[in-house]
């Protein structure tokens, strides 16, 4: 599947990819500070994200193959690829995949391994709100409290709510990715390694990358480096973007 892509700059392509229920606009501050004559910032929309098309199939092989798809239309090889969250999974196996099409790889607050299942009850508490006609932001947002309780989260998950139509409407593809839980929980096994220049940015404030998974970081990518945002959570790049692009620029533009 071709993937929306908003660009910026030229030059050199560095790629920006999203986490789960997120879109290229999240990264809409990143991409322009990153975005210059030299460098070419492309953020991509995932499968059942944003403007991107959805269907059934929702793995990390399928994802990674969009986006070396997208990346061989735009004509972006080799490319930066930066990915947070679910979209570091997607860089990360793109990396271990297509490592020609990878120049160097950054990775925020996430580890090839398995996770559990913290974020089921949050795609359960989506598809409860009774979208119904006049429905306003408010009594959305009143409705998705019944099953999440993080004011911050809910913010961010009603940006994939579409008020432009009569009830409005998830733009964000619920079922597929309801669906596709236990394989975006999970890391493939993969054979090999990626001995491309890495980068793990993690937040200080996040348990998403445990000491344990230092090792299978190292199995895979024998040249990874570790840097912290201190004080920052698993949502770095929005919570402290101007220390995340203190230790991220420098090392796309290496």
């Amino acid at each position: 599947m071709r993937l929306h892509a908003v660009e910026a700059g030229q030059g050199a392509p560095v790629v920006l990819l999203h986490g789960l229920f997120g879109a290229a606009q999240n990264w809409a501050g990143v991409q322009k500070r990153l975005a210059s004559a030299e460098r070419r910032v492309i953020a991509l929309d995932l499968r059942n994200h944003g403007a991107s098309g959805q269907d059934a199939a929702m793995d990390y092989p399928t994802m990674a193959a969009d986006v070396a798809e997208t990346l061989a239309a735009l004509g972006a090889f080799p490319a930066a690829v930066l990915g947070h969250s679910m979209g570091g999974k997607v860089a990360m196996l793109l990396a271990l995949q297509r490592p020609e099409a990878v120049r160097r790889l950054c990775v925020a607050d996430i580890a090839p391994v398995a996770y559990p299942p913290r974020l089921r009850q949050t795609v359960a508490a989506m598809q409860a709100v009774p979208l119904r006609p006049g429905m306003t932001r408010r009594e959305a947002d009143a409705a998705l409290a019944q099953g999440q309780g993080d004011a911050n989260l809910r913010a961010f998950l009603l940006q994939n709510l579409r008020f432009e139509t009569d009830p409005p409407h998830w733009r964000i593809g619920l079922a597929q990715i309801d669906a596709a839980m236990p394989a975006l929980e999970g890391f493939p096994a993969v054979q090999g390694s990626y001995a491309g220049p890495t980068l793990f940015v993690n937040g200080g404030a996040s348990d998403f990358v445990k000491p344990e998974y230092l090792a299978p970081i190292r199995a895979l990518f024998p040249a990874a480096r570790f840097a912290t945002v201190a004080g920052a959570g698993h949502w770095l790049h929005a919570e402290k973007p101007r220390e995340f692009l203190e230790i991220v620029e420098p090392f796309l533009s290496a």
